[in-house]
């Protein structure tokens, strides 16, 4: 069954906003406790509200609802991810891990911002492709 990521990604998004604007700026470790997401749940609404310009990330590496300040890093990063699928059709994450030299965190947090804009899915295989 092929998986549209932005209703998983999208309603991890949406704990993350719900327990910022009840809580204000929380260190990753809280929010992630406090929303009830693993660390790539997490990472995948990241990349979803930085997309939707929504979610700040504090000089101590806390996060707080406003303007991004994460729109360049994680635009970039989801840029090469786009490319890399273009090019290559699919691909499961290990290998977009590989073939974008990025950290687990920062692939988690592009594909939420692919995800965001509703240009990727996983495949049956669990590979994901461009739609």
């Amino acid at each position: 069954m092929v998986r549209d990521l932005s209703v998983e990604f999208g309603d991890g998004a949406g704990k993350i906003w719900v327990t910022l604007s009840q809580n204000g700026v929380l260190r990753k470790d809280d929010l992630i406790s406090f929303a009830k997401l693993n660390d790539e749940e997490f990472q995948a609404g990241v990349g979803w509200l930085a997309r939707e310009n929504k979610i700040y990330m504090v000089d101590d590496g806390s996060f707080k609802l406003g303007f991004t300040n994460l729109t360049n890093e994680i635009g970039s990063q989801a840029g090469r991810l786009w490319r890399i699928l273009d090019i290559w059709g699919e691909a499961d994450f290990v290998s977009l891990r590989r073939l974008s030299d990025l950290s687990e965190a920062y692939v988690y947090r592009a594909l939420g911002w692919l995800a965001k804009e509703g240009k990727i899915f996983v495949s049956d295989d669990d590979k994901f492709c461009l739609k």
